[in-house]
């Protein structure tokens, strides 16, 4: 998906949030912005180009112009460490539920409205987790046509979007593990892009008990997924792969525009804008699963 023109104030207001983290005051932040206003796309100059293609162009002006190459850092951990206080009793709901893997799929979902495109605190997911996970609808046979391709996968490769949210992935894939016998790889982003999973965010919640940790070896702050800029290690699990979860808005942007033949996809993100709300014809806040091969 190409960038629209929703995205545009969206960018800008993520780059004051950045901005904010990193710079001295108002004249710094004034100084830094005017670079960012004049990258194309912000202009609508550019319209063949992914949103997460522009946010990569963004930081890096961010990142030259202070040196910090981890705006989001301090939010990351906070993400983290939050949805870990109450990761024992989400474990626990799941395990109660009529269909564990249905409602731990639901918690990956909704934990994509960490977002620092949106808003990069937990506190409104958390809040409220029960009541907003008995109004998700996620369409019956979406659901069961996933689950077949599930109990066929041998190999899972599992795109990785933000941290917080990638508590509720390991959550949802410790649940896919119990049901059925998977390998799971789980791809996290080489470079620091937003709020999105590194290594060391992939660490701190102990991913690697459920699944092989890979990083993208894309060298930048993407926050999406382009195969060509992919290391060859992860061409080759996609290739492999059973099948391939693509989650959030970044990865969806970027990945959808890659045919892979032949090749089983999902993807699990949010109705967090009017972008996504009129491409998949979904309300506000909807759980998007979107089954498909290719694009």
């Amino acid at each position: 998906m190409l960038i629209q023109t929703d995205c545009i104030p969206c960018i800008l207001n993520m780059s004051l949030a950045a901005l904010r983290n990193v710079v001295a005051g108002q004249d710094e932040e004034k100084a830094v912005l005017e670079k960012i206003l004049r990258v194309p796309a912000l202009k609508g100059k550019q319209w063949d180009i992914t949103s997460a293609e522009v946010v990569e162009q963004v930081m890096d002006i961010i990142i030259d112009h202070t040196g910090k190459t981890d705006p989001f850092f301090n939010e990351k951990r906070i993400q983290n460490r939050k949805l870990l206080e109450i990761y024992p009793s989400l474990q626990e709901m799941v395990n109660n539920s009529d269909d564990p893997l249905f409602t731990a799929l639901k918690l990956a979902i909704l934990g994509n409205s960490i977002d620092a495109m949106v808003s990069h605190r937990p506190s409104s997911m958390i809040k409220g987790t029960r009541a907003r996970l008995e109004g998700m609808h996620i369409q019956k046979e979406d659901y069961v046509s996933f689950e077949e391709t599930l109990k066929q996968c041998d190999l899972l490769v599992y795109l990785a979007d933000n941290a917080g949210e990638a508590v509720l992935d390991k959550l949802f894939i410790e649940t896919v593990k119990t049901r059925y016998k998977v390998d799971v790889s789980y791809i996290v982003r080489s470079h620091p892009a937003l709020n999105d999973v590194t290594v060391e965010e992939a660490r701190q919640i102990g991913i690697a008990a459920v699944a092989r940790v890979v990083e993208n070896g894309i060298n930048g702050p993407l926050p999406g997924t382009l195969l060509h800029r992919c290391s060859p290690e992860v061409r080759s699990l996609m290739g492999r792969a059973d099948l391939i979860i693509s989650k959030g808005g970044g990865n969806f942007e970027t990945f959808s525009n890659e045919m892979l033949s032949e090749k089983q996809v999902t993807f699990m993100v949010l109705s967090k804008c009017a972008v996504y709300q009129r491409h998949f014809g979904v309300a506000p806040g909807d759980p998007i699963l979107a089954n498909g091969f290719g694009a």
